[in-house]
């Protein structure tokens, strides 16, 4: 393991203190669904107290800045038009650099994608006789065989495709939908084109928000490893991963190089609380009351609770994890990994069952 490992280092004063502007996905993040994620309208609240900012910034395409900046505060999460960066408007500038103002473009998605493409200067089109230059798709619970099937003339006559994002679900309360990726698949595929992609992990969104925001020191708070951590990765900024969304602690522990976030927490709750380090003591990567040292072979790891353990743990019940995603990660800085894991005793095994995982027989 080297100091570089994330999420190694924790922070030792609590990231509203640490971190200028949090820059916050939103579905799976800061609510689930039409719903708040339970506690997060207090625990963003308390953030801003602290004299911390909040940017937000999403890959979901179906409405525009001004409504989901309307949505957030009925939520209880007060928010104006201009602190929300959505993929749409990230397409929109993508496109009016590139073609003329006016340039005709075919809106595939929901009412956000054509608002955006509208407030960029350009002409939206429904059909693809009108000859667009390109064609934006982005998500929309509306989106059907009509859409589609003028998405994929239009690009076969020329058009250039232009994906807001490619996200192959989305997070509900009845578990992952399909996203915009699977949507997007459907006219890649067809088509034989492969699209431009301007959302996250492209870094232009994030950069766009702390354009806005004025930050110095952001800190990237998503659920996803490929959209959200990666794309803070490529901005060059901090992040910090919440489990209310798609990510699963198997997922994490998986994760490339690229995509290993910096933090780790349940929830936005995890802006207000300080987080402990992962430390090597000899073989045994340790965290609170944690420790991790390597089994009978390269791909083995073994999961030890001491007194201070439990299935739930020191604080956020999310040490023994910190320890695990630490000694995996150090033994594979430079590429993604599969591992087994050992529970040392009844506590250990009960952790691992809490976050999902299978001990290794």
């Amino acid at each position: 393991m080297t100091a570089h490992t994330p999420l190694a280092d924790g922070s030792s004063t609590p990231p509203c203190a640490e971190y200028d502007v949090a820059l916050l996905d939103l579905d799976g993040v800061v609510y689930v669904g039409p719903d708040a994620v339970p506690g997060v309208p207090e625990s963003l609240e308390k953030a801003r107290a602290a004299g911390m900012r909040l940017g937000f910034v999403t890959n979901n395409a179906a409405r525009s800045a001004a409504d989901v900046a309307g949505h957030l505060t009925e939520l209880g999460v007060p928010a104006e038009a201009g602190d929300v960066i959505t993929s749409s408007q990230a397409a929109a500038t993508v496109v009016a650099d590139r073609w003329a103002p006016g340039a005709r473009v075919l809106a595939v998605g929901g009412p956000g994608v054509a608002a955006a493409l509208q407030a960029a200067g350009l002409t939206v089109v429904e059909r693809a006789e009108d000859q667009p230059v390109a064609v934006v798709q982005g998500y929309g619970r509306e989106v059907g065989w009509e859409q589609l099937a003028e998405a994929v003339v239009a690009v076969r006559n020329g058009a250039r495709h232009v994906a807001t994002n490619t996200d192959a679900t989305i997070p509900s309360p009845r578990g992952p939908l399909p996203g915009n990726g699977a949507m997007v698949g459907v006219v890649a595929a067809i088509t034989g084109q492969e699209p431009l992609v301007t959302g996250k992990p492209d870094p232009a969104m994030h950069a766009e928000c702390v354009r806005r925001t004025g930050a110095h020191r952001p800190l990237v708070v998503g659920d996803r490893l490929d959209t959200d951590i990666e794309g803070a990765r490529r901005a060059g900024a901090a992040s910090l991963l919440v489990l209310t969304g798609v990510t699963d602690p198997a997922t994490l522990l998986a994760a490339g190089p690229q995509q290993r976030p910096d933090l780790l927490a349940p929830d936005t709750g995890g802006l207000l609380v300080a987080h402990p380090a992962v430390t090597t003591d000899g073989p045994a990567v340790r965290c609170g009351g944690w420790s991790v040292q390597g089994g009978e072979g390269d791909d083995v790891l073994v999961l030890h609770a001491g007194e201070a353990g439990g299935p739930s743990g020191d604080g956020d019940g999310l040490d023994g994890l910190r320890a695990l995603c630490v000694a995996h990660w150090g033994r594979h800085p430079d590429d993604a990994a599969t591992v087994r894991i050992v529970a040392d005793g009844t506590r250990a095994a009960a952790a691992l069952s809490s976050w999902g995982l299978a001990p290794a027989g």
